[in-house]
């Protein structure tokens, strides 16, 4: 009799530790024949594109197998005009979706999704379209550049597919990963005008006539103290790293900044401190990026010639300076207001994992340190919690609050003032950022909304 209880009991356990999905298939396959006028274009966030090199057809990100392991992706920096202090024109383009990186699925669980469960095609811009059929396309692009550029391509590319559809007014479901989610944001409002020359944001919504729904997932709509932790740091790849200095070049890095809304650094006592993270000279200040000395020593390492190594210096700290203020308009100039004809946005992401959501600077003998970890700093005051203080709920990349456009966790806390965002609706779950896309949760909700009719 105890062994039949006992069989009970682990049989019970193994029914009640099965996990139930939903039948995609099942939900959205029906009705896949018919027509239906709206094209999904799938936008992929930093690291998501593979880049190569047109002349030769060299893969430069990721790479094969001994590239991910041994590389310092050196060659991913970006040559800088001393005379418009902006990227030069490269010979690397995006060409293929990174859907698997060093183990990490980054994509391809939602492209199968889409074809086998929602079943959409797999389409490219160009290919003529001679039938109403479920259709999906990715939008690929050079992700080291400015994102203001890349909305431009992405403008490009909506017109190529409307041509390809023999249709001017179509319009499109946009599903943005990442910083994928910033492009199309900043397309919404200004369509491929390049509004950063100058502090006078005004929005015309250019870009809402092409869009039917906009899907964000894991975007950080209020910057990621995570992307400055990357570049003080470096990104890991493999058993090296990308450097700051090469970061750095890419005009990308800076537009993901945490937002000036933000209260991004704060004392060992846990005060907010007023730090302009845009202001090139709190940079200097703390020796970060390109004023770090050890940053330095690395590039004059690179050249046989010091005059050449300090000219080379000279000339990225005035980049640098440039890109910092360009990235300070970027934020801000998605965050004005919109007038009436803006299409609202739907956002998914994590909430399960504490976040980076602050640095601290603690004070030591008179000198100033920043620490980027709790775990980090040196003498901890026992009435202070670091994890609460420097860590918020997210999906390890992307805090909840950004994620919302807002600068408090607390959903009973209203958006600040100065950041709007017009969210439709939004949707939580357990994943980190690189595996958002494969949640099934997710995968569900999202393929629901795609089918509706409704505008």
């Amino acid at each position: 009799m105890t062994r039949y209880i006992a069989l009970l009991f682990v049989l019970t356990l193994s029914a009640c530790s099965s996990v139930v999905k939903p039948d995609l298939h099942r939900l959205y396959q029906r009705g896949a024949e018919q027509p239906w006028p709206y094209p999904v274009v799938l936008i992929h966030g930093v690291f998501g594109a593979k880049l190569r090199q047109r002349t030769t057809g060299k893969e430069v990100w990721p790479g094969g197998f001994w590239r991910l392991l041994l590389s310092d992706y050196q060659d991913l920096a970006l040559d800088m005009d001393p005379h418009t202090l902006k990227p030069r024109a490269s010979d690397v383009e995006a060409y293929a979706i990174a859907d698997e990186v060093a183990g990490t699925d980054f994509y391809r669980n939602l492209m199968t999704t889409l074809q086998d469960a929602g079943g959409y095609l797999l389409t490219h811009a160009g290919q003529p379209v001679r039938d109403w059929h479920r259709r999906y396309y990715i939008f690929y692009y050079d992700w080291r550049q400015d994102n203001v550029l890349n909305a431009r391509r992405l403008k490009q590319f909506l017109d190529q597919i409307r041509e390809d559809y023999r249709t001017p007014d179509l319009t499109f479901d946009i599903i943005a990963h990442s910083m994928g989610g910033l492009i199309v944001r900043y397309f919404q409002r200004y369509g491929d005008r390049d509004v950063l020359d100058g502090n006078n944001f005004q929005p015309d919504n250019a870009g809402a006539s092409y869009l039917r729904r906009v899907i964000l997932v894991g975007t950080p709509n209020l910057g990621s103290v995570s992307a400055l932790q990357n570049i003080l740091q470096g990104v890991e790849v493999g058993l090296n790293q990308v450097d700051t200095e090469v970061l750095m070049t890419m005009p990308s890095a800076y537009q993901l900044l945490p937002h000036p809304l933000n209260r991004w650094i704060v004392t060992r006592e846990g005060k907010v401190l007023d730090r302009d993270l845009f202001d090139v000279d709190l940079w200097r200040r703390f020796q970060w990026s390109i004023f770090d000395p050890k940053v330095r020593a690395r590039m004059r390492e690179r050249f046989d010639d010091p005059e050449q190594a300090e000219a080379y210096i000279a000339l990225y700290e005035r980049f640098f300076e440039r890109q910092l203020e360009r990235a300070r308009r970027f934020v801000w100039s998605l965050t004005v207001p919109l007038k009436p004809g803006y299409r609202s946005l739907h956002v998914f992401g994590g909430d399960c994992r504490a976040t980076p959501a602050r640095i601290l600077v603690e004070d030591i003998a008179g000198e100033s340190y920043v620490r980027l970890k709790p775990r980090s700093i040196r003498y901890p005051r026992p009435d202070v919690d670091y994890d609460l203080l420097m860590l918020e709920p997210g999906d390890g990349a992307v805090t909840k609050a950004s994620l919302l456009g807002k600068s408090e966790t607390d959903p009973s806390q209203p958006r600040d003032a100065y950041s709007f965002f017009p969210l439709a609706q939004d949707m939580m779950f357990c994943d980190e950022h690189s595996r958002l896309t494969e949640n099934v949760t997710f995968q569900d909700n999202l393929l629901n909304l795609l089918l509706r009719a409704d505008r």
